[in-house]
């Protein structure tokens, strides 16, 4: 049996005596590893094939490679990307060969952390996993479709493994409960407390229950209540990855909930970032984006409101000015939605780019200089303060031959309402100058 299923040491973590020694003992993952689900075919077919094991903290990666290994009699050779290079996956390399020169055995390379390897470090061992040497195995909290090269993205099956359901969490509990507290009664709050702790992450939850062991044994306490359990956790931090999928998750949660006109998701998300430990300065800069992008001309408010909270939030800091920004939030929600302008801004860029460079028509063009004056700069230019209504109905603003474009279309929602209509009367002046001008051409 491979050694990393010796008997665990009495004095190694509660998270590693209790790690399953067989798939049957694995809580969670039923998506997986349930009858006729696809590990568990895996498993039962004994077809040992190269796979990324996407998921967050907690939930079983490390674990399930450590029992192929055992059900598939293969060599496990761990690697953290975190600590390992290209030394350490040739070591890797010349061990599997040694391995299976001797006794034939397949080797499987669990490779912890894989979205942190470079492109030559994932190269240096495809090609061993192409040739079959190597049944390569990676874990990675990151979306491996960002983290991971395309070639050894193709060559290996990709599995999502979800947070553990607080009924999951329950499981693990009671099991562990009765391995290290056996003689202690934990009432429902201490319960509810140590599963809301975890959320979704075993290990957190085992060394939580560790913690508070070594607490009831010192205070000779024997029945845990929720007052011993808050004394006992120093702080709860929450799965909150800055920078990592959680992180984009929740702010696009955030965004989404604005957009949609949702105060109270709106406000659950940005408390949940905030408490998660999110920069409030982020999330300020977020809600200002939020303000111009789904809101826009149909509230201008909303963008004055969402700077005034953010300026808020640097005069006073945190917690006080975090209340400024939950207030923009829900303003934000509550607004009335456009993304007229967000839309015109990105038709214009594309067709910019795509576009030659038009000249600007002369008479656009200042005439500072007498030269530029003889060369016509600015002629027939019509001045719009000196127009009827200020507005020189009928004039072209477009370089020449450009193709008629109508970006900008206000939606029928607050003061776009009023803009559209205004826009609507200009084009028709337009319409008119063009027929009265159409009409003097043909005379």
């Amino acid at each position: 049996m491979n050694d990393l299923f010796a008997e665990k040491r009495s004095d190694a973590p509660l998270a590693e005596r209790l790690r399953p020694r067989s798939l049957s003992e694995v809580i969670g993952q039923a998506h997986l590893l349930a009858a006729g689900k696809p590990l568990e075919m895996a498993f039962r077919s004994g077809q040992l094939h190269s796979m990324i094991l996407w998921g967050p903290p907690g939930v079983g990666k490390t674990t399930l490679a450590r029992l192929m290994a055992d059900a598939f009699d293969a060599d496990f050779i761990a690697l953290s990307a975190v600590f390992s290079g290209v030394k350490e996956i040739r070591e890797a390399v010349a061990r599997a060969e040694l391995t299976r020169a001797h006794n034939g055995r397949r080797t499987i390379l669990f490779v912890d952390e894989v979205h942190r390897f470079n492109k030559a470090q994932q190269d240096a061992f495809l090609p061993y996993v192409e040739g079959g040497l190597l049944t390569f195995v990676g874990a990675t909290t990151e979306n491996p479709s960002f983290e991971v090269n395309s070639a050894l993205l193709s060559r290996a099956a990709v599995y999502v493994l979800q947070p553990l359901s607080s009924e999951e969490i329950g499981q693990l509990l009671e099991r562990a409960r009765a391995r290290v507290l056996p003689e202690h009664r934990f009432d429902e709050d201490a319960r509810a407390r140590l599963i809301g702790l975890a959320d979704g992450d075993a290990r957190r939850l085992l060394n939580h229950l560790e913690q508070l062991a070594t607490a009831a044994s010192t205070a000779a306490v024997t029945t845990i209540d929720g007052a011993f359990v808050d004394t006992t956790m120093a702080q709860n931090l929450r799965r909150f990855d800055k920078g990592g999928d959680a992180f984009y998750e929740q702010i696009s949660a955030l965004h989404k909930a604005v957009r949609g006109s949702s105060p109270d998701a709106a406000l659950y998300w940005f408390c949940r970032m905030l408490d998660g430990g999110a920069d409030p300065r982020y999330l300020a800069r977020r809600v200002v984006r939020m303000a111009w992008e789904d809101i826009g001309l149909a509230d201008p408010r909303a963008a004055r409101i969402a700077l005034d909270a953010a300026e808020t939030f640097e005069r006073l800091g945190s917690p006080e000015g975090e209340l400024a920004l939950a207030e923009a939030v829900l303003y934000l929600a509550m607004a009335a939605k456009s993304n007229a302008a967000y839309l015109a801004y990105n038709a214009a860029r594309s067709f910019i780019a795509a576009d030659a460079s038009r000249p600007v028509p002369v008479h656009l063009r200042n005439a500072p200089t007498r030269l530029m004056k003889t060369l016509g700069y600015g002629k027939d230019y019509r001045y719009a303060h000196d127009q009827a209504d200020a507005y020189a109905a009928g004039e072209n603003y477009f370089p020449e031959g450009m193709p008629v474009v109508e970006w900008y279309r206000p939606v029928e929602r607050g003061l776009e309402i009023r803009i559209g209509e205004k826009l609507a009367q200009l084009r028709a002046l337009d319409r008119r100058a063009k027929e009265k001008r159409d009409d003097t051409d043909l005379a």
